[in-house]
């Protein structure tokens, strides 16, 4: 009984981890575009370049350092390291001069990123226990979500206290660096790792599930689809949103998430992964053909708040489908190989979408990536009936069900 309650304690501080670090980051994210444009004068393509090339950079980081927590079974050291390069990397861009110096401090964050994102993934799912994924990742989303809130709206308060600064954004990181010390101390301090598992070692990618190897493949196929959020704040300001304004318009979008995570987890937790990870990106395609037609701020606010429907509905879910899919002794290479898919193909969608916004029009982007999102959606549907046969998706995660699994690969 201690033992579990110390293990929902461990859920409970590193959602707050994320908090302060989803915090930090959304403090950068809604003004980075209008930083790259009006204080470094980029263009639209290589803002795409950045922003892709970050996404990738974690995507990839993120299979490794996942790999290397399951071979060392030691998640809590990996995690700290990624906080704490993150943090540098944030707070350096209160002194950057240049799109080369910019770019590079992007990268230091992005790996940092990479690294502590699944060990952090498999130290929740290790501390949930078996059959409360759902609510262990709605948890972290909600708390993480809160963070994306408050960061918003501290930048949008000091965006209006310093209107006329100079430098107004590079105080703003020098904040945000601030902010993203304070995960450090929550892992240095409060998580508690559990001892090594003994069920073995950690198992090469042919021995992982086959429906989640499916799940991964139409993940990847989603994610050429999900170009940066940078795109979403351009056009934003096409349509005649404030500059100001826009960190308010992502504080809706992560309120609205953080208060259906929970709720949402816990209805996956009954009905399925795969139908909330479906409804998700349903929305997701809804939203994207609204943006592509968007003409007045007042639809952008109200495309941002569904859009964080979306993030409610997918994230949490996904994270614990892949929980379930695959055994605790390959789980951390299981989220690191999940996040690449999600992530590797960043590169190319954002890069897509800078050349259609730059030489097709600024409706482009968003028609491309809700296609994509169709398609993907249709996949999942596909995916969906061919497990059917293997029974209710409460038992994908029995000894059983991997063997099954398995087999068909050999």
């Amino acid at each position: 009984m201690v033992e579990a309650r110390g293990a929902q304690r461990n859920v409970v501080v590193l959602g707050w981890v994320a908090c302060f670090g989803g915090m930090a980051q959304d403090m950068i994210q809604p003004i980075l575009p209008l930083f790259y444009t009006q204080v470094l004068g980029l263009g639209g393509e290589f803002i795409g370049l950045i922003e892709g090339t970050l996404t990738t950079v974690v995507s990839i980081t993120k299979v490794g350092t996942g790999y290397l927590s399951d071979v060392l079974r030691v998640r809590k050291p990996i995690v700290f390291g990624g906080y704490a390069l993150s943090a540098v990397g944030r707070f350096m861009l209160g002194f950057v001069s240049t799109g080369a110096g910019v770019f590079g401090l992007r990268l230091m964050d992005g790996f940092g990123k990479g690294i502590k994102d699944a060990p952090r993934d498999a130290l929740v799912a290790g501390s949930a226990g078996r059959g409360r994924f759902g609510r262990a990742f709605g948890i972290q989303r909600a708390l993480d979500t809160l963070g994306s809130v408050v960061g918003p709206l501290l930048t949008w308060w000091l965006l209006r206290a310093w209107v006329s600064h100079p430098y107004r954004y590079q105080r703003i990181f020098w904040i945000a660096g601030a902010v993203a010390v304070v995960p450090l101390v929550l892992i240095g301090l409060c998580v508690k790792e559990r001892g090594a598992s003994q069920a073995g070692g950690a198992k090469a990618l042919p021995e992982l599930p086959a429906p989640f190897l499916g799940f991964l493949g139409l993940s990847a196929l989603f994610a050429l689809g999900n170009s940066s959020d940078a795109f979403l704040i351009l056009r934003a300001r096409s349509v005649g949103m404030a500059a100001e304004m826009i960190p308010l318009a992502f504080a809706v979008m992560s309120l609205m998430s953080a208060m259906t995570a929970i709720p949402f987890g816990r209805l996956a937790d009954r009905m399925g992964r795969r139908r909330m990870i479906a409804c998700g990106w349903l929305v997701y395609v809804l939203v994207y053909i609204g943006f592509a037609f968007a003409r007045a701020p007042l639809a952008i606010w109200l495309l941002f708040a569904t859009y964080g429907l979306f993030y409610a509905l997918t994230e949490g879910s996904a994270k614990a489908l892949v929980a379930e899919l695959v055994g605790e002794e390959s789980r951390g290479l299981a989220y690191g190989l999940y996040n690449m898919s999600v992530g590797v193909l960043a590169l190319p969608a954002s890069l897509i979408a800078g050349i259609l916004w730059s030489r097709v029009s600024v409706r482009a982007p968003f028609l491309f990536g809700g296609g994509i999102a169709l398609l993907s959606l249709i996949g999942l549907a596909i995916l969906s009936f061919s497990l059917r046969k293997h029974g209710p998706e409460s038992h994908e995660s029995s000894p059983e069900f991997h063997n099954r699994s398995r087999s068909r690969l050999r």
